[in-house]
C-alpha cells in the first residue's frame, strides 16, 4: 500500500516521466560510446552510428580522435570513406577537407570556400578502451569517473555487447530496484539508502548499505568471509552510463567496478556494453591479482545478468503504483526527466528544421 504522504509526490513523478524518461524521443545530452579505441587506427576514418544518427569518426596525424556529422554538406558523400590528411579528412568523392571543428579547409576545384560548407563536430574522449562522443562541440565534463580510481591507471576488460528490448533508462533501475534483489535474486536484503546528485544535475549516486542477513546459507557464508556489513553503489551519469561498485567496506577483497554503457539503436532496441575495471598494478603479482579482480567481477556480474533478461525483453513499463521501496526508482526518473536533451532528440531536430525554413 502507498503511503498518503506518498501519493503526491509519485502522481507528480508518473505525470513527469515521458518528458524524457523511456522517451525514444529524446536523446539526453552525455557520453556514447562509438567504437573501441583499436577499432580506429593513425590517419583511419570510419562511420558509426550512435542513437540513429551517422557520425564520421577519424584519428589524425596527431593520433587524436575527432568527430564530425558523417555526410558531406556538398553532395552527401559519408566521410568516413574518406581519406585522413594529416589532421583533416577529405571526402571520397570531390576531396573537400574539413577539420575538427566542422569548418571546411580546402576545396581543390576552387580557392573560395562558401559560408555554408561546415558540419556539426562533436566532442571525444577515449575512456575505458573505447571512444566515446558526446552531441556537442563542447562537452561540459568527461565521461564519468569512479571515486575509487580517480587519478589512478587502470586495467579494463570489456565484454561482448547485447540488445534488450526495451529503454535503456528501464535497465538502467536494475541496480537500484530492492525488491527484484529479493524476488528475483533470492536476497533477503534490507538497504538504507543514501542519495548525492552532482553540481551539474548529470550524475546521481545510489549508495546502499546495510546488514548480511543470515536466512540462507549463502548469506550466513558471505557474513564469515565478507563481514556483517555490505555495501555497494551505483553512479548514473547522463541517464546513459551506470557505474557499479560492488565489494565497499568489505574483508578479503579490494571493491570491484564496473560499467554499462548504453545506447538506443532503435526505438523497442538498446545496447548495452558491459565493461569491467580496476586498477593497474605493479609487477606481476599485481598484474595477476588486477586480472583476477576482473574475473570476479565478470563472474558477480554473470551470476546477475541471465536471471534479469527475460524480464527486460518482456516488460511494458508504467508506473501506476509505486511502493516507499520504490523510492530510488522514483529518485531516478526524476533525475532523468530533468537532464538536457541533446540535438539528436527528435523534437530538437524538428525544432531546428523548423527554424531553419522561418
Amino acid at each position: 500500500m502507498i503511503f498518503a504522504y506518498e501519493k503526491k509526490y509519485y502522481k507528480n513523478i508518473s505525470q513527469q516521466i515521458m518528458q524524457i524518461f523511456n522517451n525514444w524521443n529524446v536523446v539526453a545530452k552525455g557520453w556514447y560510446i562509438a567504437c573501441p579505441s583499436s577499432a580506429l587506427p593513425k590517419r583511419k576514418a570510419k562511420s558509426v552510428e550512435i542513437c540513429s544518427q551517422k557520425i564520421a569518426i577519424f584519428r589524425g596525424e596527431d593520433g587524436q580522435a575527432r568527430a564530425l556529422d558523417a555526410y558531406c554538406p556538398h553532395l552527401g558523400t559519408d566521410l568516413g570513406i574518406g581519406q585522413v590528411d594529416g589532421n583533416w579528412i577529405r571526402c571520397a568523392f570531390h576531396h573537400w577537407a574539413f577539420d575538427e571543428t566542422g569548418n571546411c579547409q580546402n576545396i581543390p576545384c576552387q580557392s573560395e570556400i562558401p559560408a555554408p560548407a561546415k558540419l556539426q563536430a562533436y566532442a571525444t574522449e577515449e575512456k575505458y578502451g573505447f571512444i566515446w562522443i558526446y552531441p556537442d562541440a563542447v562537452a561540459p565534463e568527461r565521461v564519468a569517473d569512479f571515486d575509487e580510481l580517480k587519478g589512478k591507471e587502470i586495467v579494463t576488460q570489456a565484454d561482448t555487447a547485447f540488445e534488450r528490448s526495451c529503454h535503456h533508462h528501464i535497465c538502467m533501475m536494475n541496480g537500484i530496484d530492492a525488491q527484484h534483489l529479493k524476488t528475483i535474486h533470492h536476497l533477503d536484503i534490507k538497504m538504507d539508502l543514501s542519495l548525492h546528485q552532482s553540481e551539474l544535475g548529470t550524475q546521481i549516486d545510489f549508495i546502499m548499505r546495510g546488514n548480511f542477513p543470515q536466512s540462507t546459507f549463502r548469506e550466513r557464508l558471505g557474513q564469515r568471509f565478507l563481514g556483517s556489513t555490505y555495501e555497494y553503489s551505483m553512479r548514473y551519469a547522463h541517464g546513459c552510463i551506470g557505474l557499479l561498485t560492488m565489494m565497499k567496506n568489505v574483508r578479503l577483497f579490494p571493491p570491484l567496478h564496473m560499467l554499462y554503457a548504453y545506447t538506443a539503436i532503435a526505438p523497442g532496441r538498446t545496447r548495452i556494453q558491459p565493461i569491467y575495471v580496476t586498477e593497474k598494478r605493479k609487477g606481476i603479482g599485481g598484474y595477476l591479482l588486477s586480472k583476477f579482480l576482473l574475473l570476479c567481477t565478470r563472474l558477480a556480474y554473470y551470476m546477475l545478468r541471465d536471471e534479469d533478461g527475460k524480464i527486460y525483453d518482456n516488460i511494458r513499463f508504467h508506473p501506476k503504483l509505486l511502493l516507499s521501496i520504490d523510492t530510488p526508482l522514483a529518485q531516478y526518473m526524476k533525475y532523468v526527466n530533468q537532464l538536457e536533451p541533446s540535438r539528436w532528440s527528435q523534437s530538437v531536430k524538428k525544432a531546428t528544421i523548423e527554424h531553419e525554413i522561418l
